[in-house]
């Protein structure tokens, strides 16, 4: 059979068993759809951050503040944002993902002085098939 005897995916590889889309895992919390701020740090695509890089590099309370150093997520969101656009300005690859670094505090309860972390961000098809952006932490998929 040639491919264009193909009249779908559906012909090829059967009917789908299962899917999760973006707009599903951000109503379920494993993305955080970052899309507003993103866009006032230059950003025109939709972006997402993953549950793990947001625990791990936006999060924080006012417990953080009392046990380890003032700082807000709004300010955290913000570097981890700036970050991410100044990587892409700055490279000269054409690829779809980009591994940036950025200074954090840890949030481990007495850390008080950042320190660097690698994100990837990944620019993939979204829901309908559009451009959009997901930073996560180097080991997610």
């Amino acid at each position: 059979m040639k491919d264009a005897e193909f009249e779908s995916l559906h012909d090829v590889f059967g009917p789908v068993i299962a899917s999760y889309s973006r707009q599903q895992a951000i109503e379920d919390g494993l993305l955080v759809d970052v899309t507003p701020t993103a866009r006032e740090a230059g950003f025109v695509l939709p972006v997402a951050v993953s549950h793990a890089a947001w625990c791990d590099c936006v999060a924080w309370t006012e417990r953080d503040n009392r046990l380890q150093v003032y700082q807000d997520e709004s300010g955290r969101l913000w570097d981890v944002l700036f970050m991410a656009f100044y990587a892409i300005n700055a490279t000269s690859d054409s690829g779809d993902r980009l591994t940036y670094a950025l200074y954090r505090v840890p949030k481990d309860g007495y850390s008080t002085e950042a320190e660097e972390v690698s994100l990837k961000l990944v620019v993939g098809p979204g829901d309908a098939g559009e451009p959009v952006v997901t930073i996560m932490l180097p080991n997610e998929d």
